[in-house]
């Protein structure tokens, strides 16, 4: 294995971890009024909601079925990779006013370890790589990850604390 397959391994792992604690650690929302855990938690679905939409549109086998331009190099398509993850994180960043401070860390977690596999990969080819070849070194890291995929495991963290608001 190479230094660059290693450190993602490592990464990955480590993003595993953290997911796993998050998981088991109870998040019990607690507020003064009843009513007002009443009127938020609409806000707060639709914010979860989100967050599962946003975490499945910046997975990367998704982003590379959406975006796969053939024909174009390997440097051009990380930097559309990168670029969309952005994007879409940005564009729902106001999201974190409605989840939990763990839900949110997840959730940014994922975008900056797709864009760390995306640079990581990029870096280990060749300068005159194909989009091609980016895309299916890419594929093949995500498929070596143990435990399965990263966005897997945000979207079981999103779901688990969704499920706790509307008990």
């Amino acid at each position: 294995m190479d230094t660059t397959t290693v450190s993602i391994i490592i990464a990955v792992l480590a993003f595993l971890v953290a997911i796993a604690a998050y998981l088991k650690k109870t998040n019990t929302v607690t507020e003064s009024s009843g009513n007002a855990v009443f009127a938020s938690t609409p806000l707060r679905l639709q914010a979860y909601e989100r967050l599962v939409l946003l975490t499945e549109r910046i997975s990367l086998p998704n982003l590379i079925n959406r975006l796969n331009q053939p024909g174009i190099s390997a440097a051009e398509m990380k930097l559309i990779l990168t670029e969309n993850i952005k994007q879409e994180f940005e564009y729902n960043s106001t999201q974190q006013l409605y989840v939990s401070q763990p839900a949110w860390d997840a959730v940014r977690n994922l975008k900056e370890q797709n864009i760390m596999v995306v640079h990581q990969v990029a870096t280990s080819l060749p300068l005159d790589a194909s989009s091609a070849d980016l895309n299916k070194k890419i594929l093949e890291v995500l498929m070596a990850q143990p435990g399965g995929a990263l966005h897997e495991m945000v979207l079981q963290a999103l779901n688990h604390e969704a499920k706790k608001l509307m008990k």
